[in-house]
Order: structure tokens, then sequence, then C-alpha cells
């Protein structure tokens, strides 16, 4: 196989990996409502069955990211694919809203495993020149999965049940794990070097911690002791991790990474953007069904703009910020995501499909205009040896975004629907369309709001940098 044929078979491989793992997330979002229903249970454990996944996959990323820089990236890509299959399985055969919570575990360890290794891998594969290419590429895919994802999701959930979604995953994860025996080369290393066990500890329990406090927040109040207890346990545990990596000989993270500013500013943008991002993930879903009455299948559709625009932008500014630089391009693509977001503002019981439509397109534009030439940045400013932490605290930033903005998302939404209400409801779900909206809107605000903030750490970061990786993707 030749290197320009192999390139494109890595990226069927860690293409199919990620259509797998976006898919999945898109599906349970739209299936949140009928779960909800089918349990019988309120908002705040419903919210488990995506928190769950989010919550696991970001304690474990780091760590598999270390250990395919070790090991073998192809190997801990593969058995990440195995997990995930049989994680999806088993959440089809849950018996109550417990163990599905409990399978969605599964999955996260499988899913830490693939994300943590899919772009190490395209950069491997794919010339310096072409990364910000590849990465388009990427984004294309991951819209892909989240466009097939509600519109899909809406349609086994009223044909079949909810068990169906998660059946739709192991053929997906059998053809993933095929392409990827034959496309990705065997990188299995010797080393003599130890797997930092104690940092791995202390980091996976130190953001547990932090993101249980963030997610119970809403619900046990900002000042139980509990809450309190999580951050501050939380807190002394990133102390201890970054105490033991200066210490340690063989450490997880050499911290010596973050002092180049573009790659630390680049995920702070990812945080921040993905932080707002999740507003519009998480309510848009409750808004369509519960305030405009739409069921899962037309939910899911009107769904598909955001990631249709996505698909169609990524690959664009993957292009693009291969010959101009990222900067620019990831700055304007957080004014579009922020303005598509503040449309929301203005959405009532009453508008129109298509109203709502056009808004979604606006923020997947934005979306695709910033991701791509945001995570070349960060994969183009890490040392090749640390390609596998570099993708991993890609993933982190997604995940704790994620997670913040959709713990976030419900507390506000909640506490501005019960005021607009005037008196609370639970499940939130029972509350007047018109109070729905209200909270919608104020969400949305604030999203908005995150978005711009982001822009921020993208603007600060070095220009030279940007010029310097510009001409290192010209150099034949």
């Amino acid at each position: 196989m030749t290197d320009s044929t192999r390139k494109w078979w890595a990226l069927a491989a860690v293409g199919s990996g990620v259509f797998m793992s976006t898919i999945d997330g898109s599906i349970v979002n739209i299936a949140l409502k009928t779960l909800q229903e089918t349990f019988q249970t309120g908002l705040n454990t419903v919210e488990w069955v995506v928190l769950s996944y989010l919550l696991t996959i970001t304690a474990l990323l780091l760590s598999m990211g270390r250990l395919g820089d070790m090991i073998g990236k192809r190997r801990v890509y593969l058995a990440g694919f195995i997990i995930f299959t049989i994680g999806s399985a088993l959440c089809s055969l849950a018996w109550d809203i417990n163990s599905l919570i409990g399978f969605r575990v599964v999955q996260g360890v499988g899913a830490a495993m693939v994300q943590s290794m899919g772009a190490a891998l395209l950069v491997n594969a794919f010339p310096a020149k072409e990364r910000g290419q590849a990465l388009g590429y990427i984004g294309s895919i991951v819209a892909a999965g989240i466009s097939v994802g509600p519109a899909l999701g809406g349609i086994l959930i009223r044909s079949f049940g909810w068990q169906s979604i998660f059946y739709v995953n192991i053929p997906v994860g059998i053809l993933a794990i095929m392409i990827s025996l034959y496309a990705l080369p065997n990188d299995r290393q010797r080393t003599t070097q130890r797997f930092d066990i104690p940092g791995a500890g202390f980091l996976a329990v130190s953001l547990l911690l932090i993101l249980l406090a963030l997610t119970e927040g809403q619900y046990w109040g900002w000042s139980d002791w509990r809450i309190l207890a999580f951050f501050a346990f939380g807190i002394v545990g990133l102390l201890l991790f970054v105490w033991w990596e200066h210490r340690t000989d063989a450490p997880m993270i050499n911290l010596s990474i973050f002092s180049n500013w573009t790659f630390s500013a680049s995920l702070l943008s990812s945080l921040g953007a993905f932080l707002a991002l999740s507003f519009n993930l998480f309510l848009m879903p409750f808004y369509l069904q519960n305030a405009l009455g739409y069921d899962p299948q037309q939910a899911g559709f009107v769904l598909i703009a955001t990631p249709l625009a996505l698909s169609l932008s990524s690959p664009i500014s993957g292009r693009l910020s291969d010959r101009f630089g990222t900067r620019w391009l990831a700055i304007s693509g957080l004014v579009v995501s922020a303005l598509g977001l503040f449309s929301m503002t203005t959405l009532t019981t009453e508008s129109t499909t298509m109203g709502v439509f056009n808004r979604l397109l606006l923020i997947g534009a934005g979306v695709g205009f910033f991701q791509s030439p945001n995570n070349s940045a960060v994969m183009g400013n890490a040392p090749p040896s640390a390609l596998g932490i570099a993708e991993s605290l890609i993933s982190i930033m997604r995940t704790i975004g994620q997670t913040g903005g959709i713990a976030l998302a419900g507390a506000v939404w909640a506490a501005r629907v019960t005021a607009a209400a005037g008196e609370s409801y639970d499940p939130i779900n029972a509350a007047p369309p018109e109070a729905l909206v209200a909270g919608l809107h104020d969400a949305m605000m604030l999203a908005a709001g995150f978005c711009l903030i982001a822009i921020i750490p993208t603007w600060l970061r070095s220009q030279r940098a940007d010029q310097d990786m510009v001409v290192e993707r010209s150099t034949p």
C-alpha cells in the first residue's frame, strides 16, 4: 500500500470510529424525553444517561492517550472499538435507568480509548501540509454522525423502541474494527517507561469530583457540604497531580508542553466554545418536543441543520487554515456561533420549522469554521512524541465543556422556567410552553456570552506561531 493510499484508508478507519461515537451521542440526546417517560424518572436522573458517559470519557482520556503513546496507538484504538461495541449491546438490554447509566459507563471506557487516538493516528498518516485538510474531513464525519443520529434515532424510537438506538452501534462497530485492522499500521512499541499510575489516579479522581460537583450542585444546592467537599477535594487532587508530575521520572504529561501559548490558548478556546454549544445541544430537543409539540422523528430532522452546516464548512475551513493560518478562522467561527446562539433568544411557541432550522444552520457553520483550525493549532504545536496526549487534551476540553455546559444549562433553564411560571415544576417538561421558551431565552443569552469569551485566548495567541505553521505546511 502506497503512502498516498494509506492515508485515505487511515482516514476511513479513524472516520468510522468518530462516526460511531458521534452517532451514539446524538441518538441518545434525542431519546432523553422518551427515556424520562419510559422509566418514570426526573430530568436530573435522565441527564445521567449522557453525563455518566461524558464523565467516564473525561476521567480516562489522558490515561488512554499516554497509554497509546507508550504501547502503540493502534492497539488502544482497536481495544476501544471492541469495548464500545460490547457496551452498546449491554445498553440495549438495560432493565431500568440505573442499569442503563451503568452500561453507559462501559461505553465511555471504549469511547475514551477511541477518542484519545483518532487525531493522532491521522496526523501520523497525513503530511504536515495537509493536516488542516485531514482534520476538516474528520469534522465533516463528526457532522455526518450528528446528522444521522437525531433523524435515525427518531425513526428507531418511533418504530422499534428506545433499545434500538443502541443496536445500531453494533454493525457500525464491527465494520470499524475490520477497517482498522486492515488500514492502520501496527505501531506496537516496546518501552521501558512505566505507566504513571499515581498521576492517572490523581487526575481521574480530581476531574470526576469537580464534574460531579458541577452536575449535582444544581439539585443539592451550591452551598451543600457535599458539593463544597467535591470541589475542595477535586482542586486538591489537581494540585497533587501537578506536584507528582514534576516529581516523577515518568510523568503522564510533560507539563512543559503548556509553555507553548498557542497550544494552551487553543485548548482554552475549545473549552469555552463547547461550554457554550452544549446549551444548544441539550436544550433544543426539549424546546422542539415540549414547546412546539414535535415528535422525536420531527425533532430529529430539524436538528440535522447544525451538523449539516458543520459538514459543509469544516473541510473548507481546514483547507483555508493550511494556506492562511488558524487564528482568524477560529475567531470568525466563534463570532458566527455566538450570533447563532443569540438568535435563539427570538424563538417563540409559534416559531416555524424553517425559522428554527436557519438558526441552527448558523450555529453549525460557526462550529465548522472554529473547530478544524483550532484543533489543527493544538496538534501542530504539540511535540510528535505527545500527539496522543494532545488529542486527549482536545477531547478533555470538549467533554468538560459539554458536561459543565449541560449541568449549567439544566440549572439555568430550570431556574428561569420556574421564575417565569411562578411555581416549581417536577419534571420540568410539565411547565407551560411559554415558561419553557422564557427559560430558553435566558440560557441561550448566557451561551452566546460564553462563546464570545472563548474568543479572548484565540485573539491573544501568537500570530507568529500561526505564520510558522503555514510555512511548515507549505514546505514540500
